[in-house]
Parts: structure tokens; sequence; C-alpha cells
């Protein structure tokens, strides 16, 4: 099962990378997402998949009966969803708003738009 979920990281890692060297803005937002899928999936998997109980100790019990499930991976894969979910949101937000004033998605007829005559900033302090 562990291969498999490697491979599928791997293809997830090369979409990823394939949509964010795109021109265009609406396939960067879209590799981005992927890219977070692919790490989400990575600590999943990392984190050793088996069917064990969850880590509840009964009451008479100091310590649990067996082997238990580690909850670690889910609650940090838990919280990279919410974070990565209110960062695509802002993308989106972002890019729709750029589309809006440039009426495009391109990111170098974006450049293009800039105004020619003005100062470059500093490239360096």
């Amino acid at each position: 099962m562990e291969t498999i979920l490697s491979i599928l990281v791997g293809v997830f890692f090369s979409v990823s990378v394939y949509l964010m060297t795109s021109r265009y803005l609406i396939r960067i937002i879209l590799g981005i997402a992927i890219l977070g899928n692919a790490v989400n999936l990575t600590i999943f998997t990392s984190g050793r998949l088996m069917r064990e109980v969850p880590p509840i100790i009964p009451l008479d019990a100091m310590v649990p009966a067996g082997p238990t499930a580690n909850p670690l991976p889910q609650a940090l894969i838990l919280t990279a969803i919410v974070i990565s979910f209110s960062f695509l949101a802002f993308l989106l937000v972002l890019v729709y708003r750029a589309y809006q004033e440039l009426g495009t998605d391109d990111a170098v007829e974006m450049r293009v738009a800039e105004p020619a005559d003005e100062d470059l900033p500093p490239v360096s302090f």
C-alpha cells in the first residue's frame, strides 16, 4: 500500500511542478493546490499505514493495551489542510482581482502591462 501511495506522491509532485512552471496564473494556483495535497499525502504515508486501534486508554489502565495508531500525522495533515485552503482562497481572490484590473491571467502579458516610464525598483540596499 505504501508503494502505491509513494508512486502517487511522485505523480502529484510531477504534475504540480509542471503546472507551476506555466505562465497562466490559474494553472500555477492548481499546481500549488496539488503540491499541498502531495505534501499531505507524504506526511500521511510517512506516518505508517496500519490498522490499529485509536490511542484511547481504558479507565482501569495506565497505558494502552496494545499497539495504537499515531495521531500526530493526522493532526498535522488536518492543520495543513486548513492552512492550504485559506492560502488557496487568498490566491484565487488575488488572481481574480488581477484579472479584473488587467484583463488577462497570463503572467507575461501582466508584466507588459506595467508602465514603461517609471523607474526600476532598487535591486539592493
